[in-house]
């Protein structure tokens, strides 16, 4: 399902969000494996990195005073502190992948979330994924193995006051089978590239036909 249209088009600001634990990130994995067209946005953060991760690839880990001083430049498409870390979008590599015309992927929160729409607007698409019920939450949250059981207390805590926040999206899915949501992903992600107002060789091309 990659893009194959023969006109230029802009590319999409392709924002992920979902309380932990629902599944956003296993579904960024998924799209980025499966799509050719579009690249995931790396954000940096000051939270510890984990066992497996790479530093580059998962995540940019940096000091709290490093991360203040590329807030402080201007150097963040958004930014937000979350579970006592910071975590952003850097600038420039985001404008790189969209001066290729590649499209991009955002596994970030609705803080950042709403700063980018800010920042971006038309470019961006923002999916809310949900999970099947509170309880499912809990046992994927448990099943991961990587937190103690007091960060995925806090993470349920704030599961609702993330989930409160689904009226800010465009879409919003419920994560009860992750190959059927995945699929709904894709089809959404194929759809807004086919937007006319992302068409930006359309002009041109409907005048060559009207010649």
């Amino acid at each position: 399902m990659a893009h194959t249209s023969p006109l230029a088009r802009r590319g999409v600001l392709f924002v992920l969000s979902s309380p932990s634990g629902a599944g956003k990130s296993t579904i960024a994995r998924m799209l980025l494996r499966a799509d050719p067209d579009i690249a995931l946005s790396v954000s940096a953060t000051t939270r510890p990195i984990r066992p497996g991760e790479v530093d580059g690839v998962d995540y940019h880990f940096v000091s709290l005073d490093r991360f203040r001083e590329m807030a402080s430049a201007g150097d963040f498409l958004e930014w937000a502190h979350v579970f006592d870390h910071r975590y952003g979008t850097p600038r420039a590599p985001v404008h790189q992948m969209l001066g290729e015309g590649r499209d991009v992927l955002f596994d970030i929160d609705w803080q950042g979330a709403q700063q980018l729409f800010q920042q971006a607007g038309g470019d961006v698409v923002r999916v809310f994924i949900l999970p099947p019920s509170v309880e499912e939450l809990g046992r994927r949250l448990r099943s991961r193995g990587t937190d103690e059981a007091s960060v995925v207390a806090a993470r349920m805590a704030r599961a609702a006051s993330e989930i409160s926040h689904w009226d800010g999206y465009d879409y919003v899915l419920v994560n009860d089978d992750v190959e059927r949501c995945f699929t709904q992903v894709r089809m959404i992600l194929e759809a807004e590239r086919l937007k006319r107002s992302r068409q930006t060789g359309l002009i041109g091309f409907a005048r060559k036909l009207m010649a």
